[in-house]
């Protein structure tokens, strides 16, 4: 028995959607929860209004503030793409509304540590700042923001991640997550709410007659909170939509960023048609690239870019840190798989989490090996690698299934054994921390007995979620192109994912990894592709196969494929 259950959204009937609005979309859209074309396709026009976000009014009079007293203002990213975009954002959105005096600073990784840490502090004072910004952090930053503080400057926290018990003591905090608000999104992205933070502070200096002329248009940063958006895998609700939708509708009106418009050039993707999927694949990892393995300051760099010919240097520095990453995630992958079978020698059946450390492992990657495990185990998993080579600090990535609040599975490991964890944070899919070596068998075995007091056993075997089956005539270009642009999907708006039973007619190897197929099906061939499905085995002569219906780029003009999701026999 498959240890995938493949599972169909219901679809239900009826809603107001438009009498020309193709029925195929009228299904995918009612199977995610919309009853009509509005909630389907979110306008900005719909978003909540900026004066409800938590702490708006005390962070905008900082800023007209700091804007009116031509005081420092220094924006404190975080070394992903959410901070960076939310740097970016921050820095041009500022400037754009009359400050004068903005730079910005991001940590480095192995140097610094997450978010504003004392030892950040330290070199800021060359900055000389008045005000700090921090931008998708700060929630978590007590001790930063308390030197901070002590040496005179304001901070403002823009973030979206869970607060803790207490809040740090900073002069304003703007975060839609804070407990006793009811925003009315609280999936917003970093980016996101340094947007929402720009907005209010344009509505406050045109009641006050002190905006710039002509009056600054924000929406021209859209772009920068569509990626960021996309790249941090955050709900896309409603607000969500909107925004990313916005800013895809830039980017491929070529209106976007010189910076972006060179990353979708490296990274070899159609700017007129770009998705959020080309965005999460192409540009995204480019970026991040950066603050894994480097300094995210070329990222951000990139992004602040308004000359063309300077913005593709560094779009080409991004793709040759880019490659790096990949190297080194993939070597690392396969160690860790090895050593996990090593351990096991069963996929099958997994203990209830993974937990795996080298120290010759590149902390910058261990997140993206953690996410590759955690997807063919189904199980949540943590890598650790040293914080520096050859320190006793370990910084570990956690990757969490659907069901399992990853966050909560570290708060309990601290609970119940107070000190073995020196920090942490994160989501309910993905989270950080900090520990000692010595600590590693302790923890690993305090994981796996939280974990398993918290799951229901159910979930461990993984299920797809598909949208039902493809009658023959949707095997055309129309469709995949229809669907294509019906997005943005995303996270809590999947990409539609169908499924049906196809005979086998033909299948290779290509690129050693990846599965190349021929298959039948009411009298068609298809052409379809499974990345790394290549395993050494001949695929059933029929099999049931779950795939997603795109445009064929290699053969071209109205050719599909098949991109095949998972496999079992028919």
């Amino acid at each position: 028995m498959s240890r995938v259950r493949i599972r169909r959204r219901e679809a239900p009937a009826g809603g107001d959607w438009p009498e020309a609005y193709p029925l195929l979309l009228r299904r995918l859209y009612a199977a995610r929860g919309a009853d009509g074309s509005t909630q389907a396709q979110p306008r900005l026009a719909d978003l909540p209004p900026p004066d409800a976000m938590p702490g708006i009014e005390a962070a905008t009079a900082l800023l007209e503030d700091a804007i009116s007293g031509d005081r420092r203002i220094v924006v404190v990213a975080d070394f992903d793409c959410d901070g960076a975009t939310a740097c970016a954002t921050g820095v041009r959105g500022l400037r754009m509304l009359g400050a004068r005096n903005v730079a910005y600073a991001v940590p480095n990784r192995a140097v610094h540590g997450y978010g504003l840490t004392p030892a950040l502090v330290e070199e800021l004072a060359a900055l000389r700042p008045e005000l700090l910004v921090t931008v998708d952090h700060g929630i978590a930053c007590h001790a930063g923001i308390a030197a901070a503080r002590a040496r005179g400057w304001d901070v403002l926290v823009t973030d979206h991640h869970l607060p803790g018990e207490t809040l740090p003591n900073a002069n304003a905090i703007v975060n839609p997550a804070l407990p006793g608000h009811d925003f009315g999104s609280r999936a917003l992205a970093g980016v996101g709410v340094l947007f929402y933070l720009l907005l209010a502070l344009r509505k406050r200096l045109r009641e006050r007659g002190c905006l710039p002329a002509p009056e600054p248009d924000l929406s021209t940063l859209l772009d920068l909170v569509a990626v960021g958006t996309i790249a941090d895998l955050v709900p896309l609700d409603a607000c969500n939509r909107a925004l990313v939708s916005a800013g895809l509708r830039r980017l491929r009106a070529g209106h976007g960023s010189a910076g972006l418009n060179a990353l979708a050039q490296v990274a070899g993707r159609e700017r007129a048609t770009l998705t959020a999927g080309d965005i999460g694949f192409g540009i995204a990892p480019r970026i991040n690239a950066a603050g894994r393995l480097e300094d995210m300051a070329i990222g951000i760099e990139c992004l602040l870019c308004d000359e063309p010919v300077r913005a593709l240097e560094l779009a080409t520095a991004l793709d040759a840190i880019n490659r790096e990453r990949r190297a080194l995630q993939q070597q690392a992958t396969d160690e860790a798989e090895t050593a996990f079978a090593g351990l096991s020698n069963d996929w099958d059946s997994p203990p209830v989490a993974l937990c795996l450390f080298d120290p010759d492992w590149h902390a910058g990657v261990v997140g993206l090996v953690a996410s590759k495990l955690a997807q063919r185990a189904h199980r949540p998993a943590v890598v650790f690698a040293p914080s520096q080579p050859g320190s006793d600090e370990l910084r570990g990535s956690a990757r969490s299934i659907p069901g399992l609040h990853i966050r909560d599975a570290l708060a309990a490991v601290d609970a119940a054994h107070p000190g073995l964890v020196e920090r942490f944070g994160g989501h309910a899919m993905a989270a950080g921390l900090t520990l000692r070596q010595s600590n590693l068998p302790a923890f690993e075995t305090a994981l796996r007995e939280a974990v398993a007091a918290m799951l229901d056993p159910a979930i461990l075997r993984a299920e797809l979620w598909t949208d039902g089956e493809l009658e023959p005539r949707h095997f055309d270009r129309a469709t995949a192109d229809l669907l294509r642009d019906a997005g943005p999907w995303g996270q809590g708006w999947p990409e539609p994912l169908f499924d049906g039973t196809f005979d086998v007619l033909a299948s290779r190897t290509v690129g050693e990894r990846h599965l190349k197929l021929e298959l039948g099906f009411g009298g068609m061939r298809l052409n379809a592709i499974q990345f790394g499905g290549a395993k050494g085995e001949k695929p059933p002569s029929r099999a049931r196969i779950a795939y997603r219906l795109q445009g064929d780029g290699w053969r071209g003009g109205d050719a599909v494929q098949l991109l095949v999701e998972h496999l079992e026999p028919g």
